[in-house]
């Protein structure tokens, strides 16, 4: 069993955060050796399979990254994603809406920032967004989510359908490691402007949002385009395990590099020349 299926959500229509363990370290090495791969053997099989989906340019791939405020999306981007050919990296982090992109369907900034063939974008913050936050926050009802649950469901099979490999992965952190990340970002000068005084409000909101985004999982959750629960209180892991899933996915693809109709003889030839 590979680590994308470890961590695929078994029972999705029990599903709740509640019964994550976010400090677990499901197949991993350990530490010392797992955070040695991210530097080494991992981080060159994400750069070579990165660019044998380049070469091939019949898939591409979209990495959603969803969690609680402080669960590692952006350092997940700065450790696993920045491993992969940059010419063939798009970024996109999807915060509330302005007011053109309110005029226009919740879906329509998302569909700005998909991955060309044979690239990889990776939405640090995601189209859930227009699922939880607008839920918790009473902007929406249980009508409007449910349209909106069939949307996004129908996004994501329109892109199966465009040979996007689409892998959604929740990290997931507790409370308490929250609130040490926090510290940590009210104690260095190099991290206090991440701190939004507004996420407290969202942290007041905890059970809620934890309810909402267990919700949205369950409702998202499908054959082609599952989702994958990452235990994220620990850093290392967290990286070590996406990694490791993305890798999985373009394994199985069985890409071989094509091989373009050249005279091999005549160019080794006019190159020889041209060097004499």
């Amino acid at each position: 069993m590979g680590i994308a299926e470890r961590l695929t959500i078994e029972t999705p229509e029990g599903f709740t955060l509640g019964s994550v363990d976010t400090s677990a370290t499901p197949d991993s090495p350990g530490k010392k050796e797992a955070k040695e791969q991210i530097e080494g053997d991992l981080a060159d099989r994400l750069f070579d399979l990165h660019e044998l989906m380049m070469a091939n340019e019949d898939h591409s791939m979209l990495l959603v990254l969803q969690g609680s405020d402080a669960s590692g999306k952006s350092g997940t981007v700065k450790h696993v994603v920045r491993r992969m050919n940059p010419v063939g990296v798009n970024v996109a982090s999807f915060v509330e809406p302005t007011e053109e992109e309110k005029q226009h369907h919740f879906l329509w900034r998302m569909r700005q920032e998909l991955p060309q063939p044979g690239h990889l974008a990776a939405f640090d913050r995601s189209h859930y967004e227009d699922l939880v936050v607008p839920n918790v926050e009473g902007e929406i009802d249980e009508d409007e989510l449910s349209s909106r649950v069939d949307d996004v469901n129908d996004f994501e099979a329109e892109l199966l359908a465009e040979r996007v490999i689409v892998i959604k992965c929740f990290l997931a952190i507790s409370y308490e490691e929250q609130t040490e990340r926090f510290l940590r970002r009210l104690r260095r000068d190099d991290k206090r402007w991440k701190f939004n005084p507004s996420d407290m409000d969202t942290r007041d909101k905890w059970d809620i949002y934890q309810l909402a985004y267990a919700n949205a999982i369950r409702r998202t959750n499908t054959e082609q385009a599952p989702w994958h629960v990452i235990p994220a209180d620990k850093k290392w892991y967290r990286n070590w395990a996406i990694g490791n899933i993305i890798c999985e996915r373009l394994e199985a693809l069985n890409l071989e590099y094509p091989q373009p109709s050249l005279d091999l003889e005549e160019l080794r030839q006019q190159l020889q020349t041209h060097y004499d």
